[in-house]
């Protein structure tokens, strides 16, 4: 019976954190429909209502590992939303968007061993963007 008890617990355990993932992406999802899909299409590609009226082109989000010859840059893709350094934006009107780089933060391990408070909602946008590339990533960096 002890066993049992701790399968269901180990159970409970990974469907919280399934659920807890569905959510993240659903909430990565909604920003992005709220502040991206205006310039990047409401499929990431690139082809939103505004995307005419820009100077360069909005690029298709759905490729950013491909264009990166399978790799997913968690911290590049972090630092282009968030706008903290300017050395990966090449696009000037691309927005710094205060409701997705504000708000609570957790900690968050850049992968390099490095732990440091990041806004919930950027890693939300960001996990959702990773979730819908074509092909998907084959490596990670941070």
């Amino acid at each position: 019976m002890g066993k049992m008890r701790v399968l269901a617990a180990i159970l409970s355990i990974v469907a919280a954190d399934e659920a807890s993932a569905e959510r993240t992406l659903a909430e990565g999802k909604a920003l992005f429909e709220q502040h991206c899909a205006i310039c990047h299409g409401n499929d990431a590609r690139g082809r939103g209502t505004a995307a005419h009226s820009l100077d360069t082109k909005p690029a298709d989000l759905t490729k950013i590992a491909a264009r990166r010859e399978g790799v997913w840059p968690m911290l590049e893709i972090m630092s282009i939303i968030d706008g903290y350094t300017k050395q990966f934006n090449p696009r000037e009107q691309m927005p710094i968007i205060p409701e997705v780089t504000g708000g609570r933060k957790i900690n968050f391990d850049t992968g390099n061993g490095i732990v440091t408070p990041a806004p919930v909602r950027l890693l939300a946008l960001v996990e959702y963007l990773e979730a819908i590339q074509s092909p998907r990533p084959e490596r990670y960096v941070p």
